[in-house]
């Protein structure tokens, strides 16, 4: 249990990275201050949790037929989602919405390596 609680604390905080980091490239913009990033990292980190695993079992042949590049679009369906649900977070059209899901999964990706090398043995 604790295990689990400690791994959604560490993807919502890297979700926070990524959003900031989104922001900064211009990709989106989160209106307001330090809490709007937060508050949005945690709405996606549960939008992760809930939204993105029905989103891949329903699409998983397209999935399958284009050797995963589908997941991108996966991203960027849950980035717009949040767009819709929390007004601080704008995103200004779907192509946005995909590439601050590539930016957020690729900072991810790098935190997940780093993790595992040096704090998961």
């Amino acid at each position: 249990m604790i295990k689990q609680l400690l791994q959604f604390l560490t993807r919502w905080l890297v979700n926070c990275l990524g959003l900031w980091i989104a922001g900064a490239v211009g990709v989106l913009t989160i209106s307001g201050g330090t809490i709007y990033l937060v508050v949005s990292a945690l709405l996606l980190a549960l939008l992760n949790a809930v939204m993105k695993p029905i989103l891949i079992i329903i699409s998983l042949p397209i999935i399958a037929i284009s050797l995963g590049f589908f997941l991108i679009i996966i991203n960027g369906i849950v980035v717009y989602a949040l767009d819709m649900l929390y007004s601080p977070l704008k995103v200004q059209n779907f192509w946005y919405a995909m590439l601050a899901g590539i930016v957020i999964g690729l900072v991810n990706y790098i935190v997940t390596i780093v993790y595992e090398r040096f704090f998961d043995k």
